[in-house]
Protein backbone atom coordinates (compact mmCIF):
# COMPACT_ATOMS: atom_id res chain seq x y z
CA UNK A 1 0.00 0.00 0.00
CA UNK A 2 1.76 3.85 -1.09
CA UNK A 3 0.19 6.35 0.58
CA UNK A 4 2.16 8.87 -1.16
CA UNK A 5 0.72 10.86 -3.98
CA UNK A 6 2.44 10.53 -7.83
CA UNK A 7 4.18 13.52 -9.16
CA UNK A 8 0.90 13.64 -11.47
CA UNK A 9 -0.95 13.77 -8.35
CA UNK A 10 0.71 16.72 -7.01
CA UNK A 11 0.90 18.37 -10.22
CA UNK A 12 -3.34 17.94 -10.28
CA UNK A 13 -3.13 19.60 -6.98
CA UNK A 14 -1.30 22.58 -7.85
CA UNK A 15 -4.17 23.14 -10.42
CA UNK A 16 -6.77 22.66 -8.46
CA UNK A 17 -5.10 25.05 -5.67
CA UNK A 18 -4.33 28.06 -8.74
CA UNK A 19 -8.34 27.31 -9.94
CA UNK A 20 -9.96 27.67 -6.54
CA UNK A 21 -7.25 30.49 -5.14
CA UNK A 22 -8.08 32.45 -8.68
CA UNK A 23 -12.01 31.70 -8.21
CA UNK A 24 -13.45 31.46 -4.54
CA UNK A 25 -14.43 35.27 -3.83
CA UNK A 26 -12.38 36.45 -0.96
CA UNK A 27 -16.22 37.79 1.24
CA UNK A 28 -16.95 33.80 1.69
CA UNK A 29 -13.59 32.44 2.14
CA UNK A 30 -13.52 35.19 5.26
CA UNK A 31 -16.99 33.94 6.40
CA UNK A 32 -15.87 30.17 6.52
CA UNK A 33 -12.14 30.75 8.18
CA UNK A 34 -13.89 32.79 10.69
CA UNK A 35 -17.28 30.47 10.81
CA UNK A 36 -19.77 33.65 10.31
CA UNK A 37 -23.14 32.54 8.80
CA UNK A 38 -23.49 31.62 5.46
CA UNK A 39 -26.82 32.82 3.41
CA UNK A 40 -28.51 30.71 0.70
CA UNK A 41 -27.15 32.88 -1.67
CA UNK A 42 -23.28 32.06 -0.57
CA UNK A 43 -23.42 28.56 -0.77
CA UNK A 44 -25.04 28.63 -4.53
CA UNK A 45 -23.05 31.01 -5.43
CA UNK A 46 -20.17 28.93 -5.00
CA UNK A 47 -21.70 25.89 -6.56
CA UNK A 48 -22.25 27.83 -9.65
CA UNK A 49 -18.93 29.18 -9.47
CA UNK A 50 -17.69 25.40 -9.70
CA UNK A 51 -20.69 24.27 -11.65
CA UNK A 52 -19.49 26.26 -14.67
CA UNK A 53 -15.96 24.90 -14.18
CA UNK A 54 -17.87 21.47 -14.44
CA UNK A 55 -16.30 20.72 -10.63
CA UNK A 56 -19.60 20.66 -9.35
CA UNK A 57 -20.04 16.98 -9.75
CA UNK A 58 -16.65 16.40 -9.11
CA UNK A 59 -17.04 12.36 -8.40
CA UNK A 60 -19.21 11.88 -11.62
CA UNK A 61 -17.76 9.90 -14.44
CA UNK A 62 -17.59 11.52 -18.04
CA UNK A 63 -20.69 9.44 -19.62
CA UNK A 64 -23.03 12.13 -16.70
CA UNK A 65 -20.99 14.92 -17.61
CA UNK A 66 -18.30 14.72 -14.52
CA UNK A 67 -14.49 15.78 -14.95
CA UNK A 68 -14.17 11.49 -14.46
CA UNK A 69 -11.90 12.11 -11.64
CA UNK A 70 -10.20 9.16 -9.99
CA UNK A 71 -10.91 8.50 -5.72
CA UNK A 72 -7.43 10.28 -5.02
CA UNK A 73 -8.22 13.23 -7.47
CA UNK A 74 -11.57 13.89 -5.71
CA UNK A 75 -9.81 13.60 -2.27
CA UNK A 76 -7.12 15.82 -3.54
CA UNK A 77 -9.86 18.39 -4.72
CA UNK A 78 -12.25 18.44 -1.80
CA UNK A 79 -8.90 19.22 0.77
CA UNK A 80 -7.23 21.95 -1.03
CA UNK A 81 -11.23 23.80 -1.61
CA UNK A 82 -11.41 23.17 2.69
CA UNK A 83 -8.22 24.63 3.28
CA UNK A 84 -8.42 27.36 0.86
CA UNK A 85 -12.14 28.24 3.00
CA UNK A 86 -14.81 27.44 0.02
CA UNK A 87 -18.23 26.76 1.67
CA UNK A 88 -18.56 23.02 1.34
CA UNK A 89 -20.57 21.65 -1.14
CA UNK A 90 -24.15 20.98 -0.34
CA UNK A 91 -24.01 17.41 -0.57
CA UNK A 92 -27.78 16.20 -1.09
CA UNK A 93 -27.79 16.93 -5.12
CA UNK A 94 -24.07 16.05 -6.55
CA UNK A 95 -23.00 13.99 -4.05
CA UNK A 96 -26.00 11.71 -2.61
CA UNK A 97 -28.78 11.60 -5.32
CA UNK A 98 -27.21 11.97 -8.50
CA UNK A 99 -25.14 8.64 -7.74
CA UNK A 100 -28.46 6.86 -6.93
CA UNK A 101 -29.81 8.05 -10.51
CA UNK A 102 -26.66 7.38 -12.33
CA UNK A 103 -26.50 3.66 -11.08
CA UNK A 104 -30.66 3.63 -10.78
CA UNK A 105 -32.58 5.61 -12.49
CA UNK A 106 -33.97 5.02 -16.09
CA UNK A 107 -32.08 7.51 -19.42
CA UNK A 108 -34.86 10.06 -19.34
CA UNK A 109 -34.32 10.33 -15.52
CA UNK A 110 -30.75 10.79 -15.92
CA UNK A 111 -31.20 13.91 -18.59
CA UNK A 112 -34.08 15.12 -16.82
CA UNK A 113 -32.34 15.78 -13.82
CA UNK A 114 -28.83 15.56 -13.62
CA UNK A 115 -27.87 18.46 -15.37
CA UNK A 116 -29.90 21.13 -12.98
CA UNK A 117 -27.31 19.41 -10.55
CA UNK A 118 -24.50 19.73 -12.15
CA UNK A 119 -25.24 23.39 -13.09
CA UNK A 120 -25.84 24.10 -9.25
CA UNK A 121 -29.32 25.84 -10.55
CA UNK A 122 -31.49 23.29 -8.33
CA UNK A 123 -31.45 22.77 -4.77
CA UNK A 124 -32.22 19.18 -3.37
CA UNK A 125 -33.30 17.93 0.25
CA UNK A 126 -32.77 14.48 1.89
CA UNK A 127 -36.23 13.04 3.09
CA UNK A 128 -35.32 10.18 5.11
CA UNK A 129 -35.73 10.87 8.86
CA UNK A 130 -38.60 10.90 10.38
CA UNK A 131 -40.11 11.94 14.39
CA UNK A 132 -39.95 7.84 15.01
CA UNK A 133 -37.38 6.89 12.22
CA UNK A 134 -33.81 8.49 12.39
CA UNK A 135 -30.93 5.44 12.76
CA UNK A 136 -33.70 3.21 12.02
CA UNK A 137 -34.66 3.83 8.80
CA UNK A 138 -36.43 1.04 8.00
CA UNK A 139 -39.36 1.85 9.60
CA UNK A 140 -40.31 4.85 7.82
CA UNK A 141 -43.87 5.56 8.02
CA UNK A 142 -44.68 7.80 5.23
CA UNK A 143 -46.87 6.30 2.80
CA UNK A 144 -46.93 6.84 -0.92
CA UNK A 145 -50.25 4.66 -2.64
CA UNK A 146 -49.95 4.09 -6.33
CA UNK A 147 -53.11 5.63 -8.50
CA UNK A 148 -52.98 4.93 -11.87
CA UNK A 149 -49.89 7.42 -13.41
CA UNK A 150 -49.58 8.58 -9.93
CA UNK A 151 -48.30 8.26 -6.08
CA UNK A 152 -50.28 10.31 -3.50
CA UNK A 153 -47.87 10.87 -0.71
CA UNK A 154 -48.50 11.70 3.09
CA UNK A 155 -46.64 11.49 5.78
CA UNK A 156 -44.18 13.59 7.47
CA UNK A 157 -39.81 13.96 7.19
CA UNK A 158 -37.64 16.00 10.20
CA UNK A 159 -34.38 17.35 10.96
CA UNK A 160 -34.41 17.82 6.78
CA UNK A 161 -31.21 19.92 6.33
CA UNK A 162 -31.56 23.10 4.82
CA UNK A 163 -35.11 21.95 3.52
CA UNK A 164 -36.30 25.84 3.59
CA UNK A 165 -34.31 26.18 0.90
CA UNK A 166 -35.53 22.93 -1.18
CA UNK A 167 -36.77 22.79 -4.23
CA UNK A 168 -36.60 18.88 -5.00
CA UNK A 169 -36.33 15.94 -2.45
CA UNK A 170 -35.45 12.66 -2.50
CA UNK A 171 -37.75 10.56 -0.61
CA UNK A 172 -38.05 6.95 1.33
CA UNK A 173 -41.42 6.51 1.27
CA UNK A 174 -43.41 3.07 2.35
CA UNK A 175 -45.06 1.80 -0.39
CA UNK A 176 -45.79 -2.37 0.71
CA UNK A 177 -46.77 -3.52 4.09
CA UNK A 178 -46.27 -7.03 2.65
CA UNK A 179 -42.72 -8.80 4.60
CA UNK A 180 -39.98 -7.53 5.81
CA UNK A 181 -40.11 -3.63 6.44
CA UNK A 182 -37.22 -3.26 4.27
CA UNK A 183 -38.83 -4.73 1.65
CA UNK A 184 -41.70 -2.21 1.49
CA UNK A 185 -39.50 1.00 0.66
CA UNK A 186 -39.30 3.08 -2.57
CA UNK A 187 -37.20 5.89 -3.35
CA UNK A 188 -39.16 8.46 -4.89
CA UNK A 189 -38.45 12.09 -6.85
CA UNK A 190 -40.90 14.95 -5.31
CA UNK A 191 -41.11 18.33 -6.27
CA UNK A 192 -41.41 20.84 -3.32
CA UNK A 193 -43.25 22.98 -5.07
CA UNK A 194 -46.20 20.38 -5.50
CA UNK A 195 -49.89 21.14 -3.68
CA UNK A 196 -49.43 19.76 -0.28
CA UNK A 197 -46.02 20.10 0.60
CA UNK A 198 -45.18 22.22 3.99
CA UNK A 199 -42.11 23.19 4.94
CA UNK A 200 -41.70 24.34 9.07
CA UNK A 201 -38.18 25.13 10.15
CA UNK A 202 -37.31 24.09 13.61
CA UNK A 203 -35.05 27.16 15.30
CA UNK A 204 -31.66 25.58 16.91
CA UNK A 205 -29.92 27.32 19.90
CA UNK A 206 -27.84 28.97 17.45
CA UNK A 207 -30.61 30.66 16.39
CA UNK A 208 -30.14 29.03 13.14
CA UNK A 209 -33.26 27.16 11.33
CA UNK A 210 -30.65 24.46 9.53
CA UNK A 211 -33.54 22.02 9.62
CA UNK A 212 -37.16 21.42 9.16
CA UNK A 213 -39.68 19.55 9.18
CA UNK A 214 -41.15 18.87 5.96
CA UNK A 215 -45.58 17.31 5.83
CA UNK A 216 -47.06 15.85 2.87
CA UNK A 217 -50.53 16.14 2.63
CA UNK A 218 -52.13 14.10 -0.40
CA UNK A 219 -49.44 14.81 -2.14
CA UNK A 220 -49.42 14.01 -5.98
CA UNK A 221 -46.45 12.78 -7.61
CA UNK A 222 -45.51 11.21 -11.23
CA UNK A 223 -44.79 7.59 -11.11
CA UNK A 224 -41.87 8.57 -13.56
CA UNK A 225 -40.36 9.93 -10.21
CA UNK A 226 -40.03 6.43 -9.21
CA UNK A 227 -36.28 5.61 -9.13
CA UNK A 228 -35.59 2.19 -10.11
CA UNK A 229 -38.22 -0.56 -8.86
CA UNK A 230 -41.00 -0.58 -6.41
CA UNK A 231 -40.37 -1.76 -2.84
CA UNK A 232 -36.30 -1.80 -3.92
CA UNK A 233 -35.61 2.01 -2.06
CA UNK A 234 -34.06 0.27 0.59
CA UNK A 235 -31.28 -0.89 -1.62
CA UNK A 236 -31.13 2.39 -3.25
CA UNK A 237 -30.98 3.94 0.31
CA UNK A 238 -27.74 1.98 1.20
CA UNK A 239 -25.62 2.71 -1.94
CA UNK A 240 -26.97 6.44 -1.12
CA UNK A 241 -25.83 6.10 3.06
CA UNK A 242 -22.55 5.03 1.90
CA UNK A 243 -21.93 8.66 -0.12
CA UNK A 244 -23.35 10.41 3.23
CA UNK A 245 -21.22 8.83 5.82
CA UNK A 246 -18.09 9.33 4.06
CA UNK A 247 -19.32 12.67 3.68
CA UNK A 248 -19.60 13.37 7.15
CA UNK A 249 -16.41 12.63 8.42
CA UNK A 250 -14.82 15.41 5.94
CA UNK A 251 -11.26 14.92 7.17
CA UNK A 252 -10.66 17.56 5.20
CA UNK A 253 -12.25 20.37 7.39
CA UNK A 254 -10.71 18.85 9.99
CA UNK A 255 -7.89 20.21 9.15
CA UNK A 256 -8.88 23.37 8.46
CA UNK A 257 -10.48 23.80 11.54
CA UNK A 258 -7.69 22.75 13.87
CA UNK A 259 -5.53 25.31 12.28
CA UNK A 260 -8.61 27.87 13.50
CA UNK A 261 -7.86 26.38 16.94
CA UNK A 262 -4.47 26.91 16.99
CA UNK A 263 -4.96 30.35 15.73
CA UNK A 264 -7.42 30.94 18.51
CA UNK A 265 -5.29 29.40 21.04
CA UNK A 266 -2.41 31.44 20.34
CA UNK A 267 -4.90 34.73 20.22
CA UNK A 268 -6.21 33.85 23.65
CA UNK A 269 -2.50 33.20 25.27
CA UNK A 270 -3.26 29.48 26.24
CA UNK A 271 -1.09 27.99 23.95
CA UNK A 272 2.15 29.10 24.93
CA UNK A 273 3.92 27.40 28.06
CA UNK A 274 6.20 29.72 29.26
CA UNK A 275 3.31 32.47 29.83
CA UNK A 276 0.51 29.79 30.62
CA UNK A 277 2.70 27.29 32.77
CA UNK A 278 1.02 23.77 33.16
CA UNK A 279 -2.40 24.91 32.26
CA UNK A 280 -0.84 25.28 28.74
CA UNK A 281 0.96 22.60 28.54
CA UNK A 282 -2.27 20.12 29.08
CA UNK A 283 -3.66 22.22 26.94
CA UNK A 284 -0.88 21.89 23.91
CA UNK A 285 -1.43 18.19 24.24
CA UNK A 286 -4.70 18.03 23.97
CA UNK A 287 -4.29 19.71 21.02
CA UNK A 288 -1.37 17.29 19.66
CA UNK A 289 -3.42 14.18 20.47
CA UNK A 290 -6.55 15.95 18.48
CA UNK A 291 -3.64 16.23 15.55
CA UNK A 292 -2.94 12.70 15.37
CA UNK A 293 -6.50 11.68 15.34
CA UNK A 294 -6.95 14.00 12.44
CA UNK A 295 -3.81 12.37 10.63
CA UNK A 296 -5.06 9.01 11.41
CA UNK A 297 -8.49 9.56 10.03
CA UNK A 298 -6.74 10.90 6.99
CA UNK A 299 -4.37 8.13 6.62
CA UNK A 300 -8.03 5.61 6.93
CA UNK A 301 -9.09 7.69 4.17
CA UNK A 302 -6.39 7.63 1.93
CA UNK A 303 -6.09 3.81 2.65
CA UNK A 304 -9.38 3.35 1.05
CA UNK A 305 -8.24 5.58 -1.56
CA UNK A 306 -5.03 3.59 -2.03
CA UNK A 307 -7.27 0.28 -2.51
CA UNK A 308 -9.28 1.99 -5.30
CA UNK A 309 -6.47 3.12 -7.40
CA UNK A 310 -5.01 -0.46 -7.19
CA UNK A 311 -8.14 -1.91 -7.83
CA UNK A 312 -8.39 -3.67 -4.52
CA UNK A 313 -11.74 -4.26 -3.18
CA UNK A 314 -11.45 -2.58 0.36
CA UNK A 315 -13.26 -3.44 3.61
CA UNK A 316 -17.13 -1.03 3.37
CA UNK A 317 -15.61 1.20 6.41
CA UNK A 318 -18.03 4.15 5.79
CA UNK A 319 -19.27 3.42 9.14
CA UNK A 320 -15.84 4.18 10.79
CA UNK A 321 -15.07 7.52 8.83
CA UNK A 322 -18.45 8.46 10.07
CA UNK A 323 -17.37 7.92 13.84
CA UNK A 324 -13.85 9.09 14.52
CA UNK A 325 -14.86 12.23 11.77
CA UNK A 326 -17.80 13.27 13.91
CA UNK A 327 -15.96 12.68 17.38
CA UNK A 328 -13.07 14.81 15.78
CA UNK A 329 -15.95 17.57 14.36
CA UNK A 330 -16.39 17.52 18.24
CA UNK A 331 -13.64 18.12 19.86
CA UNK A 332 -11.86 20.60 17.92
CA UNK A 333 -15.39 22.55 18.79
CA UNK A 334 -14.68 21.52 22.43
CA UNK A 335 -11.17 22.98 22.75
CA UNK A 336 -11.90 26.07 21.06
CA UNK A 337 -14.31 26.63 23.56
CA UNK A 338 -11.94 26.10 26.05
CA UNK A 339 -9.17 27.87 24.27
CA UNK A 340 -11.26 30.94 24.53
CA UNK A 341 -12.33 30.20 28.23
CA UNK A 342 -15.63 32.56 29.85
CA UNK A 343 -14.83 34.35 26.01
CA UNK A 344 -16.73 31.52 24.80
CA UNK A 345 -19.72 31.73 26.67
CA UNK A 346 -22.08 34.47 25.58
CA UNK A 347 -23.69 33.71 22.61
CA UNK A 348 -24.88 36.74 20.64
CA UNK A 349 -26.23 35.80 17.25
CA UNK A 350 -25.48 39.05 15.35
CA UNK A 351 -22.03 38.52 15.92
CA UNK A 352 -22.24 35.75 13.11
CA UNK A 353 -22.70 38.14 10.45
CA UNK A 354 -19.82 39.21 9.05
CA UNK A 355 -18.99 42.71 9.57
CA UNK A 356 -20.66 43.35 12.89
CA UNK A 357 -19.07 45.61 14.73
CA UNK A 358 -19.44 44.40 18.57
CA UNK A 359 -21.71 46.19 21.53
CA UNK A 360 -19.56 48.42 23.34
CA UNK A 361 -21.07 47.92 26.40
CA UNK A 362 -20.15 43.84 26.52
CA UNK A 363 -16.65 44.17 25.21
CA UNK A 364 -14.92 43.80 28.12
CA UNK A 365 -16.34 39.73 27.63
CA UNK A 366 -14.17 39.60 25.28
CA UNK A 367 -9.94 39.77 25.49
CA UNK A 368 -8.81 43.28 24.13
CA UNK A 369 -12.48 43.68 23.27
CA UNK A 370 -11.99 40.79 20.25
CA UNK A 371 -15.06 39.63 19.05
CA UNK A 372 -13.45 36.71 17.21
CA UNK A 373 -14.57 34.56 19.90
CA UNK A 374 -18.42 35.09 19.64
CA UNK A 375 -19.08 32.18 16.78
CA UNK A 376 -17.92 29.49 19.29
CA UNK A 377 -20.63 28.62 21.10
CA UNK A 378 -22.27 28.39 18.20
CA UNK A 379 -20.14 25.89 16.61
CA UNK A 380 -20.24 23.90 19.80
CA UNK A 381 -23.82 23.19 19.67
CA UNK A 382 -23.65 22.70 16.44
CA UNK A 383 -21.28 19.78 16.01
CA UNK A 384 -23.56 18.02 19.25
CA UNK A 385 -25.53 16.41 16.26
CA UNK A 386 -22.86 15.25 14.43
CA UNK A 387 -22.62 11.76 16.50
CA UNK A 388 -26.29 11.18 15.94
CA UNK A 389 -26.83 11.95 11.96
CA UNK A 390 -26.23 9.95 9.04
CA UNK A 391 -27.15 7.02 11.69
CA UNK A 392 -25.62 7.67 15.07
CA UNK A 393 -22.45 6.44 16.42
CA UNK A 394 -24.00 3.73 18.50
CA UNK A 395 -25.66 1.97 15.95
CA UNK A 396 -22.54 2.57 13.45
CA UNK A 397 -20.54 0.55 16.25
CA UNK A 398 -22.80 -2.32 15.98
CA UNK A 399 -22.84 -2.57 12.39
CA UNK A 400 -18.52 -2.42 12.03
CA UNK A 401 -18.43 -5.36 14.91
CA UNK A 402 -20.87 -7.28 12.92
CA UNK A 403 -18.43 -6.75 9.78
CA UNK A 404 -15.55 -7.68 11.77
CA UNK A 405 -16.30 -9.92 13.89
CA UNK A 406 -19.58 -11.63 12.17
Amino acid sequence: MDLAFTPEEEAFRQEVRAWVHANLPKDLSHKVHNALRLTREDMQRWAKILGSKNWLGYGWPTQFGGPGWTAVQKHLFEEECALAGAPRIVPFGPVMVAPVIMAFGNAEQQKRFLPGIASGEVWWSQGYSEPGSGSDLASVKTRAERVGDKYIVNGQKTWTTLGQYGEWIFCLVRTSNEGKPQTGISFLLIDMKSPGVSVRPIKLLDGECEVNEVWFDNVEVPAENLIGEENKGWTYAKHLLAHERTNIADVNRAKRELERLKRIAKAEGVYDPATGGAEAQRFRDEVAKLEVDVVALEMLVLRVLSAEKSGKQSLDIAGLLKIKGSEIQQRYSELMMLAAGPASVPFIEEAMQAGYQGDQALSSLWPNGDMRSAPLASTYFNMRKTTIYGGSNEVQRNIVAQVVLG
